[in-house]
């Protein structure tokens, strides 16, 4: 599929012009999409998708409102640029809203050097199917697993391309290819499933369907038979297929549209110790092969690394123009958005500091107490930071694994406990969150 999306972008700002907006940015994107899963060694399905879509905001001094669409004809542009200026009428003022001072837009990026594009050829259908058989194939090989729930090959090509009436303009393409498998073994209440996924920018860094269908069989098999612990306060160890998640929640606590609302437990905590000290969490927009990584937010800023906590402190806020304006902050660059929505905060690729000891050493040290491999549901009051999760995963007893667990609730206070854990070396450097497993000691666990 093949458009000129920086054509598009200033045909969608020029009939908002026309239509009477004092301010506007504008969004183009198309791309294409292909997934084959495989089941019982059949082609299952097979989809391919191409699309194109097209979004415009508009601002009537602070008001706004934005409109999408995914036809590209100019009589639609005119349409949508009308609607958006009458909605854009009827909207409520809002303060904090507003395009980026021209001085303080990005120039001169170096898109080659962030690898977002693989140049390497789409792959056929043929080629995505046969890794899914050989991801279900070694699954299966794993003594005890029954069947494959999924197996999974996917590709994706997209083109992004912004526009405002400030002046920028700019675009960027990325891929990805991906490959899962999730293996269930046992039959009735005794069921148990796991899973392994990966997916990459560039085809050639995408481990092997095999690795991928053997680690999904043998991750299923270690949950079977599972026990509930007594309950009581264990050190637990939160594996690095999950820990980020608990990073996640501190991100989000950080966001500055959490922060703005009062509804975080981080508000006026920008100075105070987040983290254990000597642990930092940083932010590069600019990693070479990063699925986050992009040279300007969804605002035209540049990005750029920060700290978000340094040794432990809390440094930074994740803001867009509008969170910083209400927060007299200065902007982060983190700026998203979508064809339908208009910008709001998100992070891009981070990374927690590692530390000196490998997960084994951890659990070694552990004693007694639990490994987290899966967590089901959350309550978090984002008010306080108390947290409360459903569990899963291997006990421990005398720094050996003992038997596989499940149904325990993992309950404490969120801040507190990041404020005691100690991080592993496993982070997998290539994700979005470079977060190793993390030892909490003394949590509460709800069992038996």
């Amino acid at each position: 599929m093949t458009h000129d999306l920086d054509n598009l972008t200033h045909q969608l700002l020029d009939a908002a012009r026309k239509a009477g907006a004092e301010a506007a940015d504008a969004m183009a994107v198309d791309g294409t999409s292909l997934s084959v899963d495989v089941r019982g060694g059949a082609l299952e399905q097979a989809e391919r998708s191409e699309a194109v879509e097209i979004g415009l905001r508009v601002l009537l001094g602070q008001r706004s409102a934005t409109v999408s669409a995914s036809d590209v004809r100019a009589e639609t542009m005119a349409e949508m640029a009308e609607r958006a200026v009458a909605m854009a009428r009827e909207a409520p003022e809002d303060p904090y809203i507003g395009l980026a001072e021209a001085d303080a837009l990005a120039r001169d990026w170096d898109i080659d050097a962030l690898e977002l594009y693989d140049p390497a050829a789409e792959p056929d259908p043929a080629m995505l199917e046969d890794d899914a058989r050989r991801a279900e194939a070694a699954a299966l090989a794993v003594e005890g697993i029954t069947r494959i729930d999924a197996a999974s090959a996917g590709y994706g090509a997209t083109r992004v391309h912004l526009a405002a009436t400030n002046g920028f303009s700019g675009g960027y393409r990325r891929t990805q290819r991906s490959t899962s498998c999730v293996a269930i073994a046992g039959e009735g209440t005794g069921m148990e499933r796991d899973y392994d996924g990966d997916g990459r920018i560039f085809q050639s860094d995408l481990r092997s369907p095999e690795e991928i269908g053997r680690s999904a069989g043998e991750r299923t098999m270690a949950r079977m038979a599972p026990r509930r612990p007594k309950t009581g306060a264990y050190p637990v160890l939160f594996d690095e297929r999950i820990s980020s998640s608990l990073i996640g929640h501190l991100l989000s606590a950080a966001s500055g549209q959490s922060v703005s609302r009062g509804a975080s437990w981080l508000r006026d905590a920008l100075g105070r110790e987040v983290l254990p000290a000597g642990l930092s969490l940083t932010e590069d927009p600019h990693r070479p092969r990063g699925m986050s990584s992009r040279p300007f937010d969804a605002e035209g800023l540049p990005t750029r690394p920060r700290a978000i906590v340094e040794d432990g402190v809390l440094k930074s806020y994740t803001l867009d123009l509008a969170c910083a304006r209400k927060l007299d902050l200065a902007p982060t660059a983190n700026a998203a958005r979508s064809v339908a929505s208009g910008p709001s905060p998100s992070v891009w690729n981070v990374a927690l500091s590692q530390g000196s000891q490998t997960r084994d050493d951890l659990i070694a040290e552990m004693g007694t107490g639990l490994i987290v491999t899966s967590m089901i549901g959350a309550t978090i009051n984002p008010n306080t930071g108390d947290y409360s999760r459903g569990a899963a995963g291997l006990w421990v007893e005398n720094g050996q694994i003992a038997y596989p667990v499940s149904g325990v609730t993992i309950a404490g206070s969120l801040p507190d406990f990041l404020r005691r854990m100690t991080p592993a070396n496993d982070a997998r450097p290539w994700l979005s969150r470079v977060v190793p497993s993390l030892l909490v000691e003394g949590l509460t666990l709800a069992g038996d």
